[in-house]
């Protein structure tokens, strides 16, 4: 219940701020445009949207962030498995279980190392540029991210142990598209 709730909250948080991002570049490009039409300058003039750009970079580093996360728990990570694809089973799973404590580990140190820098500005005066807010926010996906990131390793490396499968994305598959079967058409007559 808990992994089902984490992870709709990961893909709501992925794709509002996807979403909030994108509408919020759109209208700062077009106020940029609409401006020039005399008509509107006057209108337009006075509305001030220099925070736009710094506000949306700060959301698609949250984005990445908590996207990767969600790419160790889906699967759709690009991997190198050649090598390890022609290990028989017991040293193939040593190897998978290994890589998977590794990106655990890797992520841990960065999330580590992230909180302690997010601590150390927490105790400063710093504000990003042009929003003015506090920079140990912007920084704080850091520590969130990657630790989330990590607790996705562990959760593919305790479900490959119990399986033996890894999560596998299907790029032909999309969610709510159901696909017909081949050879037949929109009749139902098979050719």
């Amino acid at each position: 219940m808990l992994l089902r709730i984490l992870d709709r909250l990961e893909e709501i948080l992925i794709a509002t701020l996807m979403a909030l991002a994108t509408t919020i570049i759109f209208i700062a490009v077009m106020h940029r445009y609409l401006v020039g039409v005399p008509f509107l300058y006057p209108i337009l003039f006075p509305i001030n949207l220099s925070w736009a750009q710094e506000l949306c970079i700060y959301m698609f580093v949250w984005v990445a962030k908590f996207g990767a996360a969600y790419g160790v728990r889906t699967g759709i990570h690009v991997g190198v498995d050649v090598v390890v694809n022609q290990l028989r089973s017991p040293w193939r799973n040593a190897v998978v279980l290994f890589g998977l404590f590794c990106g655990a580990f890797f992520t841990a140190v960065i999330g580590t190392m992230g909180a302690k820098f997010v601590w150390g500005l927490m105790h400063t005066d710093q504000v990003s540029p042009d929003l003015e807010i506090p920079s140990w926010f912007v920084y704080l996906c850091i520590p969130l991210g990657s630790y989330l990131m990590c607790f996705r390793f562990l959760q593919v490396a305790y479900g490959y142990w119990r399986t033996g499968e890894l999560p596998h994305h299907d790029h032909a598959h999309v969610e709510g598209v159901e696909v017909e079967e081949p050879g037949v058409g929109a009749a139902g007559v098979t050719r």
